[in-house]
């Protein structure tokens, strides 16, 4: 019996010959994604990230120069003319203004792009785009897009923070080898922020000026109350208080202790890492609980 020559036999053997598997069934591809879904949906992030990939190219190479001339040429000049004051900047170690703010500025650019992207984004997602319903209603599962949306925002910290530690360099802001760890000590810094604002993002059904709200009254006292710009050993006891819970204060902390090696106890540096870490957990675990009862799945 003579078998028919079919078009989708010479697709196969036209694969075949190219070296190119077979294209996956629908049951295969559902299992795939099921096993990488959260990348895929790290896939569709960037992808949408392109759309805006000026603003972000600007606002990563933009920012830095400004703080850094603005604090290099303008602040720092003032700073170090009090030799003293120079010197307690250090922790009895006399460093440049510019070295003692500089990890502070790494952390909280971090900080800011955590805030960025875990607010209207996540919103717009449930909302006005509603780009979460779609993937949903895929094989994908509510924790996967939570997983992939953290991935991206990992990915956008560490290209703003590469960028902005390249820029401290020429600016003899980093004094030792380790300096360049702060990019990752300030990205956990901005997942430590950025996901408990994505839990409570994900909460909200009805924008009513509530992110606003969260500039003002928590980013803003975190980036004045967190020994940004001084020690924060120089603040009065009453609000020193602020600093000692803000992921800002530990992640800048842990960037001085990098950068120019600032005298500190191993458990302190214990603590900073694992209260950041614990943050980032927490927050990533109720957007993980939120997605699934908002979502359904």
């Amino acid at each position: 019996m003579t078998r028919t020559w079919q078009p989708a036999d010479a697709a196969a053997a036209g694969r075949q010959r190219a070296g190119l598997r077979p294209p996956l069934d629908p049951l295969q591809s559902a299992a795939r994604a099921r096993r990488f879904g959260s990348l895929y949906y790290l896939e569709h992030w960037l992808r949408a990230m392109r759309g805006y990939g000026w603003t972000v190219a600007l606002t990563a190479v933009g920012t830095p120069l400004v703080y850094l001339f603005g604090l290099g040429v303008g602040l720092a000049a003032l700073v170090d003319a009090n030799t003293s004051a120079a010197a307690s900047l250090g922790s009895g170690r006399p460093v440049p203004y510019l070295v003692f703010v500089a990890p502070a500025l790494l952390a909280t650019a971090a900080i800011m792009v955590a805030t960025d992207e875990n607010t209207y984004p996540v919103m717009s997602g449930f909302k006005w785009r509603r780009t979460y319903y779609g993937p949903n209603a895929s094989p994908l599962s509510s924790h996967q897009l939570v997983n992939g949306h953290c991935l991206g925002v990992l990915c956008r910290l560490l290209l703003t923070t590469g960028l902005y530690f390249l820029f401290l360099l020429p600016a003899g802001a980093v004094l030792e080898a380790s300096g360049w760890m702060m990019i990752l000590t300030s990205a956990l810094g901005g997942l430590a922020f950025g996901l408990p604002v994505m839990a409570y993002a994900a909460r909200i059904e009805e924008d009513k000026g509530q992110f606003a709200l969260v500039q003002r009254f928590i980013v803003m006292p975190l980036f004045l109350f967190s020994g940004t710009y001084f020690p924060l050993e120089a603040m009065p006891l009453v609000v020193r208080w602020i600093g000692w819970i803000s992921p800002l204060w530990h992640s800048t902390e842990l960037g001085r202790v990098l950068s120019y090696g600032q005298a500190e106890p191993a458990w302190l540096t214990a603590v900073h890492l694992g209260y950041l870490a614990l943050l980032a957990v927490a927050g990533w675990l109720a957007a993980r609980r939120i997605y699934a009862r908002r979502l359904g799945k």
